[in-house]
Order: C-alpha cells, then sequence, then structure tokens
C-alpha cells in the first residue's frame, strides 16, 4: 500500500485562532482557545443601548450588556398598604437632564389578581440635587382587587425612584423595568 502526502504552502491552510478581541472596555485573552461570553443589563449610561465588557469575572470573560436600564422586584404585604422602592437610579455628578420610562407589574398572590402600569417622567440634576419635572405620566391597568395598589417616580436628594404602595392586608409581587436617556 502506497501513501501519498501533498504539502500546502499557500490556498486552503486552516484558519487562524484569534489570540484577542477588543471590546468596547477592554480586551479579552481566551483561555484554551474559549471565551465565556455572557448577558446581562446595566444602568450604565450609553445611548446605543448596549456594550461589550472585557473580564468582568475573569480573564476569558467577555460580557454583552444592554445599558440605561434598571429591573427590580419587591414584595409588599404589610397590613397597613405597605410602601416599598422598587427601584433607584442615582442622577451622578454631572449637571444634566434625564428622561426615564417603564412598566411595571404587580401580582396579588392573595386575590388571584393583577395590574400592569407604564411611565414616562423627567428630572433635571446640577450634579448634587435633582429635581422632577412636573408630575410623571402613567397608565394605569388594574382589576378591582387591586385599585389601591399605586406607584410613584419620584427625586430625593440626587436619586430618582419608583415607589410602590401594596394593598391593605393583601401579599403584592412587584417588577419593574427602568429605562432612561442622558444628556449633560
Amino acid at each position: 500500500m502506497s501513501q501519498f502526502f501533498v504539502g500546502v504552502s499557500a490556498g486552503s491552510l486552516p484558519p487562524s485562532v484569534p489570540t484577542s478581541f477588543t471590546t468596547d472596555v477592554g480586551t479579552v485573552i481566551p483561555a484554551a482557545n474559549n471565551v465565556n461570553l455572557t448577558g446581562t443589563d446595566t444602568n450604565a449610561n450609553n445611548d446605543n443601548g448596549i456594550r461589550v465588557i472585557a473580564n468582568p469575572t475573569g480573564s476569558a470573560n467577555m460580557e454583552v450588556q444592554l445599558t440605561n436600564r434598571i429591573t427590580g422586584i419587591v414584595t409588599t404585604d404589610d397590613i397597613s398598604g405597605q410602601t416599598a422602592t422598587l427601584v433607584s437610579l442615582s442622577l451622578g455628578g454631572d449637571p444634566g437632564v434625564y428622561f426615564v420610562e417603564g412598566s411595571i407589574v404587580a401580582y396579588d398572590v392573595t386575590d388571584a389578581a393583577g395590574a400592569a402600569y407604564s411611565f414616562s417622567g423627567a428630572a433635571t440634576t446640577d450634579g448634587e440635587n435633582g429635581t422632577e419635572i412636573s408630575v410623571e405620566s402613567k397608565d394605569i391597568f388594574e382589576q378591582a382587587a387591586m385599585e389601591t395598589a399605586d406607584f410613584s417616580l419620584g427625586v430625593s436628594g440626587n436619586t430618582a425612584s419608583i415607589t410602590v404602595t401594596g394593598v391593605v392586608g393583601k401579599e403584592v409581587h412587584w417588577s419593574a423595568l427602568f429605562v432612561y436617556r442622558f444628556v449633560g
């Protein structure tokens, strides 16, 4: 039996393996030709709405982040209709204007009832103190058992936040997504 060998000096060479990946924030170096890619959301300000960062939890890790977002969950269950902060955003040290919008969903576990809300609002900051511009605009969708539930967008100090008010004697689970734009 004979063997035949053809040497390759050009043409169909095996592909090169990347030795690094440049991201929006840093460079990732593969470990054993492997890069771990994960996704998350962040309140970091980036008008593109997405960024890729290197090494968030180790040298061969890369993370894709949805930016300008805050999510939160909380449960209200106090007999008197507990108030709780659902999400908050520091307005930072740079003077400017924030436009915020988002959605909230609430589920009354006690009565198997629900509610959904959407909102938009605005705030200014001088870098130390924030001020809400007017009152938030909101759309309210509630079943009868949730009619006394409520939420508000407010500014205290230099922080914008969403506060929710539960229903007296009911366990209510809340979830929110809050997105923003900033110019300074």
